[in-house]
């Protein structure tokens, strides 16, 4: 990439501009402007094919291991006690450019800074893109890193079924990956000695305080809930409103009550997917089915939530004559990220400066939450003045990006370089 005035940029500036324009338009809709960069697509496919060509324009390690995750290595992975850091390349539907791709074009960019530094590696150093995290081609989120961490069995993601019937082994293998391995890998997770994911933050807390950057203290519990709701399918014009066993007034209802409830919790819940059966204009459904996601700060309000939601929809749907099924599709408990690990990159931070970066909690789920179970994990935000997430409209200014990625190289010099 060229500069404006000819004269060379550093390379905290011009490595991470060119990559994120070069990563810009993959996957992006163009009625929405958001992107559709689902797990295992072509979409995905493009993303994948340019985390291999940073790494190997690098002259990095580049491996794909039995889950999908895509690796570049500094140094011997074998040498153990390795410094970690990365994110995915994945979205939600219509989601923003930032969630996910910031902290993987920010992992090279400061690679890039740290060799402009001539930083000195006494520590294997390896980038990572963790394959479907955000779950929106099968509906459970951090795949990749689940089935590393065996949170999720080798047996429970053949299940796993897209809204087409595609099974994920279908689909890995339609991409050119073998599904056959996928499982547990506690070999690779025993080399790594900490992980770091900068992400840009899901929310205006950095905004509000005026910092650029942030840690995080811990990830809130959250889970996601299945709601059947299932009537009777009639004519909509010929059938009296007495003689209804209509399931989108439950349904209804019960989206209601969901605000309601998180509304006295201060938590959030959100009914953000629905599917009607049989989806005509014309027809009374016979079934409705919405998820619920709902996130509170601790255990006990989730499960107030959480349970207040139930009875309300359970009396509803007796009220309409409704049958009512509720499953649990998916679960995190709280994540409370390793406090030693926390506090050194708080210290990293501010030797030397003035600087007291804030340490701030998060509703949303990533990677580092799942993989905290068996490895030391910490995370950067980086600050979004808007606070908008998962849509075409999440923001972060490059100047604060450019902060991210100082930040990032300042941390794994930090753990990596001592």
């Amino acid at each position: 990439m060229g500069t404006d005035s000819g004269t060379a940029q550093h390379p905290r500036t011009s490595s991470f501009q060119e990559m994120w324009r070069e990563l810009l338009p993959v996957g992006r809709h163009p009625g929405s402007r958001g992107y559709r960069r689902f797990a295992w697509t072509g979409a995905d496919g493009e993303c994948r094919a340019w985390f291999r060509e940073q790494a190997e324009a690098r002259g990095l390690t580049y491996e794909v291991d039995r889950n999908g995750n895509q690796w570049a290595w500094l140094g011997d992975p074998a040498q153990g006690d390795a410094v970690v850091t990365g994110s995915h390349l994945d979205s939600v539907p219509d989601g923003g450019a930032f969630d996910g791709p910031l902290g993987v074009v920010s992992s090279f960019a400061a690679l890039d800074e740290l060799r402009a530094r001539r930083a000195e590696f006494t520590k294997p150093l390896a980038l990572v893109n963790f394959g479907d995290e955000e779950g929106a081609r099968f509906g459970l989120a951090c795949v990749g890193s689940r089935l590393t961490a065996g949170q999720l069995t080798a047996e429970q993601a053949h299940l796993l079924t897209d809204g087409e019937g595609v099974t994920l082994p279908r689909a890995m293998e339609a991409a050119g990956y073998d599904p056959d391995g996928i499982g547990g890998d506690p070999e690779r997770l025993a080399r790594i000695g900490a992980f770091v994911e900068l992400h840009v933050e899901q929310g205006r807390a950095l905004d509000l305080s005026g910092d650029r950057v942030g840690i995080a203290s811990a990830i809130w519990p959250h889970g996601r809930w299945r709601f059947d709701f299932r009537g009777e399918a009639n004519h909509a014009g010929t059938t009296r409103l007495v003689d209804r066993r209509d399931p989108m007034l439950s349904y209804a209802e019960t989206v209601l009550a969901a605000r309601r409830e998180a509304e006295l919790a201060g938590a959030v819940a959100t009914f953000g997917k629905i599917a009607v059966e049989p989806n005509g204009v014309n027809a009374i459904p016979s079934l409705v089915r919405g998820w619920l996601d709902s996130r509170a700060a601790d255990q006990e309000s989730l499960d107030q939530v959480v349970g207040g939601i139930e009875k309300a929809a359970r009396e509803y749907a007796d009220a309409h004559g409704i049958a009512l099924d509720i499953v649990r599709e998916s679960f995190t408990p709280v994540v409370e990220f390793d406090h030693a690990l926390r506090d050194e990159l708080a210290r990293i931070l501010g030797t030397g400066t003035d600087l007291k970066v804030p340490v701030l909690g998060t509703g949303a789920g990533h990677d580092a939450g799942i993989l905290s179970g068996h490895i030391p994990t910490a995370m950067l935000f980086v600050r979004n003045p808007t606070g908008v997430s998962h849509s075409p409209a999440e923001f972060a200014a490059e100047d604060d990006c450019v902060a991210g990625v100082l930040a990032l190289a300042d941390v794994l010099e930090g753990l990596a370089c001592r």
